[in-house]
Parts: structure tokens; C-alpha cells; sequence
């Protein structure tokens, strides 16, 4: 695994100095029959890996679910502007969990709904054993987001607290009055806080170090491997540079999730193996975790396809099986305290 050609400066990738559009088609959950040797390969190596995981569950960390235009016209309606052109259903998400063998999931509240999380509550109701729940932060002027986040936590059982900067007043960032408050009453309720940084982990790198610093006792998850792409320019391999430094604080994780947004390869998406091989390296794999992005993922390369892209860059990497199964599932069954076993 450590064989494989830095992306980096050697002294920036050397962690042992660290502490601690609609389609026309409908969806499925299978591969087109005509793929790349690779993805081929990619399905057999998930296929034969999956079964020596057996003793450990497979959860999925990052996905979304949201009403059908039924749900949505009867009692779960859509937030203005943000339909959706996937179908993104519950009993369409058990159904792709089932053939690819995930046993569980975190729910990440989509933007599809907003801040209005009673869909996706009646389905953390509805499935306890199955779902655990991250609502989405509300950074209203008005310093309300921090009660309505422990209101979802300690009412309705969310878990996890998602950060969306672009969700903040122009010209705001995350370290403002608000998302402080947000911030720090997240660690206090010990729930996680996730950061989607969409437009590039440079732009908000320091916000996310500033609440780090100030409030170490909050737990951080950078989602979707924080945007970063394979560098190949100055800009690219800065915001690389960054995430792997961020390993440096205990209490961040990655997810290893919606690969088809960084990688600049169809599935499966090979040139993030290496990528792959330095998170590891640097967080370890007891801080990594793999996410899918359902539905998004299902027609870029079918939600059994976004398991079986991680399991390929596995093998490409040398990954060892032990570090395999913390990121197919123990890492964030560890993190939220074993909410699948109950």
C-alpha cells in the first residue's frame, strides 16, 4: 500500500509524526452490461471480500432518502426549488441495500426537504435497527439553529448534525455566533458534526480548524473525502495537503463516500486508489468510512457499485482485511456507539 507513488511532498504524506438531471430510463440497481475489465473485476473482488466480512456488518455511511411526489403532495412536501429528479424512496433504498448486501445506514436530512425532517423522522421511526439519523444544521440568524438541533437529538433521535456552509447568510461563515453555537452544543450532546464542502476543502479549511481548535470534545466528519480530486495542479494538491492534515486533530473522520463526484475516472474509479492509500495512512482506517450517496450513486454506477468501486481500491492498495472492515462498517458502528446492534 505505501508503495504507490506519492500524490504529495513525501514530508506532507508521512503521518507517523501524528498523534492520535432526470433520466429517461428507469433506475436499477445493476452495472450496464457492457463495462471495463476493471469494473468487472471490481464486482468479483466485493463479491469474494463481502463473504469474509460476514461476522461484520456492512453499514453505509452516507445516503439520502426523500418522499415520492405522492409522499410529498399528501404530507411530506418538498422544499420550493429543490424537487428531485431521482427517486429517492425508502422501499427503493432497502431494495439496493438488500442486493448489495449493506445491512445499515446513516441517513444524511437532504436539501430536498430542508429543515423540515419529518420524512426522513417517520423513517428513523419506522426502521429503528436499521437507520440512524443526521439532520441538517439550521444557521438562522436568529441563533435558533442550536435549540432545534437538540430538539432533533434529544426528541426525535438524530445522531449526527450535518454543516452546509452554503446554507449560511451571505458573507457568514461557520465560525460565526451561530455556527459556534451550533458547533459546540453538537459536542455537548455528542453527536458528530459533518461538513460538506462542495465547492473545495481550501475554502473552509479554516473555519473547520478554528471550531476543531476551540471545541476538540466536538466530533467532525468530512464528507464525500472533503471534495478532494487526484491533484493535478498547485490548487488541487493544497486542498489534498490540507485534508491529510487535518489528521492531526483526534476527533475528525472520513467518508469515503460518493466517489463518482472527485474521481475524474468512470467506475471504478481507479484513480482515487492511491488517495485512498494516504487517508489511511494518515487518519488510519478506525477513522475512515465508506458511503455511498444513494440515489445519486445509482445511475453513475448502481448503489452495489459504490461498494464495490471502495473494495477494488482496496485491492489495488493492499489494504489489509482488518483495515477493510473498519471501513466497510466498524469505524462508524464505533463512532455511534453500536446503534445497529440495538
Amino acid at each position: 500500500m505505501r508503495s504507490l507513488k506519492p500524490l504529495i511532498p513525501s514530508s506532507i504524506i508521512n503521518c507517523s509524526y501524528i498523534s492520535g438531471s432526470p433520466l429517461s430510463m428507469p433506475f436499477t440497481n445493476k452495472l450496464p452490461e457492457r463495462v471495463s475489465s476493471a469494473a468487472k473485476m471490481a464486482t468479483a473482488e466485493a463479491d469474494s471480500k463481502t463473504s469474509s466480512l460476514s461476522k461484520t456488518k456492512i453499514i453505509d455511511s452516507h445516503l439520502h432518502v426523500w418522499a415520492t411526489p405522492q409522499q410529498a403532495a399528501d404530507k411530506y412536501p418538498y422544499f420550493p426549488g429543490h424537487e428531485p429528479s431521482l427517486p429517492g424512496n425508502v422501499d427503493f433504498l432497502l431494495q439496493c441495500m438488500e442486493e448489495a448486501g449493506v445491512d445499515g445506514a446513516l441517513i444524511v436530512q437532504p436539501i430536498n426537504h430542508k429543515f423540515d425532517h419529518s420524512l426522513v423522522t417517520s423513517v428513523l421511526q419506522k426502521y429503528p435497527t436499521k437507520f440512524v439519523g443526521c439532520c441538517l444544521a439550521n444557521p438562522a440568524e436568529d441563533i435558533s439553529g442550536a435549540k432545534q438541533l437538540e430538539q432533533l437529538v434529544l426528541q426525535d433521535g438524530y445522531r449526527a448534525v450535518r454543516f452546509n456552509p452554503y446554507l449560511w447568510p451571505s458573507g457568514q461563515q461557520m465560525t460565526n455566533e451561530v455556527g459556534k453555537a451550533m458547533f459546540s452544543k453538537a459536542g455537548e450532546l455528542g453527536v458528530p458534526v459533518s461538513f460538506m464542502c462542495m465547492k473545495g476543502l481550501n475554502l473552509h479549511i479554516s473555519e473547520i480548524e478554528e471550531l476543531c481548535t476551540e471545541f476538540p470534545s466536538t466530533t467532525v466528519i468530512l464528507d464525500h473525502l472533503a471534495f478532494c480530486r487526484s491533484p493535478t495542479n498547485e490548487e488541487e494538491t493544497l486542498a489534498f495537503s490540507n485534508l491529510l492534515k487535518l489528521s492531526t486533530f483526534p476527533q475528525v473522520y472520513i467518508k469515503l463516500s460518493g466517489l463518482f463526484r472527485v474521481s475524474r475516472k468512470p467506475f471504478p474509479y481507479e484513480d482515487l486508489s492511491p488517495l485512498f492509500s494516504q487517508v489511511v495512512s494518515c487518519f488510519g482506517a478506525n477513522r475512515v468510512m465508506w458511503g455511498s450517496d444513494f440515489p445519486f450513486v445509482v445511475p453513475e454506477c448502481g448503489y452495489k457499485g459504490a461498494k464495490e468501486a471502495v473494495f477494488h481500491a482496496a485491492s489495488q492498495v493492499s489494504l489489509s482485511s482488518p483495515e477493510l472492515e473498519w471501513i466497510m462498517g466498524r469505524t462508524i458502528m464505533q463512532l455511534f456507539n453500536y446503534q445497529w446492534l440495538r
